[in-house]
């Protein structure tokens, strides 16, 4: 469970991150890096793809600076994957809620911007 999110910070289970990550049901992926920073794409989220989730959570930051663009996700609606995009403080509240749940959920989260 994420237990604490506040501008380019996040505590999952007990351990505070400071980087950009994935969590996948198993594990975190901390020091998430995309090529373009603000500008997410397929080659970013290739071990979500790998994951096969249900749903995607994107943090797009605190202030929802990074873009997904429409061929991100029309490749997940392709998929059947669900898609949620909100803000990270928001994509927090949502992944908790959905993680309880028995669908797969992977959340990839931009902590800063």
């Amino acid at each position: 469970m994420i237990e604490f999110y506040d501008f380019g910070q996040i505590t999952i289970d007990g351990r505070r991150y400071t980087k950009d990550l994935i969590i996948f049901q198993d594990r975190v992926k901390d020091g998430w890096w995309r090529r373009e920073g603000h500008q997410l794409s397929m080659h970013d989220l290739k071990e979500v793809v790998e994951a096969k989730p249900e749903v995607l959570i994107i943090g797009t930051g605190y202030n929802g600076y990074m873009d997904v663009p429409s061929d991100v996700r029309d490749f997940f609606a392709s998929k059947k994957i669900e898609l949620v995009v909100e803000k990270t403080s928001e994509a927090c509240k949502t992944y908790n809620r959905l993680a309880q749940s028995k669908r797969r959920v992977v959340a990839a989260f931009h902590l800063t911007c």
